[in-house]
């Protein structure tokens, strides 16, 4: 038996063609009002939203997609917003949707195994005209399946060598190039590393862009100076731990990313290490929380909220011309040198 009330049945039963014949403009206006179509007037807008709230109507935005239009909602699948980094991406997203009339349905994986799939199959077949992956690894088959179906996706922060799929990334190697060097010309030969996640293409470059600096400077490669992290701010504490631990610690620390960097600060600081008296470190990524570390954190500069604005460009591009040929976009990253680095204690006057 149904137990709700007449309201109750009557609220959930609103269609668009309630709110069209409450407002009294035709069915076409009130979708072109809900869709944030431009070309409507001001009082016919109000109007019309007013009447859509009075009756409680919610878009079914699943039987639009059914129909064959468009839902102008773009999913989002990130591994969490428990870092700077992932909230910059984000933050451009939304705003470059927002800016094209686009809403933004988010999924956070947690770094759950498998989850990611999950959440792409449930997307691939649901609500979204599209779908942006800001998310670490999405296995080459999925992605297959979802070329097959011919829905359209951008890969985030994410190069892509086979040039298969849309995607966007930094200039990995050449930012670690730079802030090795860095390093090297304030005097530093003992330098550390804390590496980011091996099995994607920015740590594996990052690393790689380390090496090339001390090559290029021909300081040769200590094996013992080089750490294994994951981009997670626990790995730069206990690598900053171990590094300083060594009986011939560095002199200077390039974490492979900014939460590292941060935690390679709280080791330094446990162990009454001062930054940059006695250690020199340098992250990468430039995330708001960089300049509000002490001392501010030297490190590469990202043009997060850059990368996401541009994501959304290339999917929406992408929405449009279905069969257009994938793109890869690389943006430039930049050196910004802040207090966390200073020449080695023993070239200081």
């Amino acid at each position: 038996m149904d137990h709700s009330s007449p309201h109750t049945r009557k609220k959930n039963a609103v269609t668009i063609i309630d709110v069209a014949r409450e407002s009294g403009v035709s069915y076409s206006t009130v979708s072109r009002v809900l869709s944030g179509f431009e070309y409507v007037s001001d009082d016919t807008r109000e109007r019309v939203l007013a009447v859509a709230k009075r009756l409680g109507y919610v878009a079914n935005l699943q039987a639009r997609s059914l129909a064959g239009g468009r839902s102008n909602v773009v999913g989002v699948l990130v591994p969490g917003l428990d870092n700077g980094y992932i909230i910059e991406v984000t933050r451009g997203i939304d705003e470059e949707l927002n800016r094209q009339g686009y809403s933004l349905m988010l999924y956070t994986t947690h770094q759950q195994h498998g989850k990611e799939t999950q959440f792409v199959s449930a997307i691939a077949n649901g609500l979204c005209d599209g779908l942006l992956l800001v998310v670490p690894v999405v296995p080459d088959d999925y992605l297959d399946v979802l070329q097959q179906r011919k829905f359209p996706y951008v890969l985030v922060d994410q190069a892509d060598s086979t040039r298969r799929h849309n995607s966007i990334c930094s200039t990995n190697w050449q930012g670690a190039y730079d802030a090795t060097q860095h390093l090297i010309n304030l005097g530093h030969r003992q330098i550390g590393i804390i590496t980011g996640r091996m099995d994607l293409s920015s740590g594996i470059e990052r690393l790689e862009g380390y090496k090339s600096a001390l090559a290029t400077h021909d300081i040769a490669l200590d094996e013992r100076l080089i750490y294994p992290g994951d981009f997670f701010q626990p790995t730069g504490y206990t690598g900053g731990h171990h590094l300083l631990g060594l009986p011939t610690p560095p002199t200077a620390i390039f974490a492979g990313n900014d939460l590292m960097a941060f935690g390679v600060l709280q080791a330094a600081g446990e162990r009454g290490v001062r930054v940059p008296d006695d250690l020199s470190v340098v992250g990468f990524d430039d995330i708001p929380y960089s300049v509000m570390m002490h001392p501010r954190l030297t490190t590469v500069r990202q043009l997060l909220d850059e990368m996401g604005r541009v994501a959304v460009q290339m999917l929406l591009k992408h929405i449009e011309q279905p069969e257009s040929t994938p793109h890869h976009i690389t943006l430039d990253t930049q050196l910004i040198v802040r207090e966390s680095s200073a020449p080695p204690r023993h070239l200081k006057k």
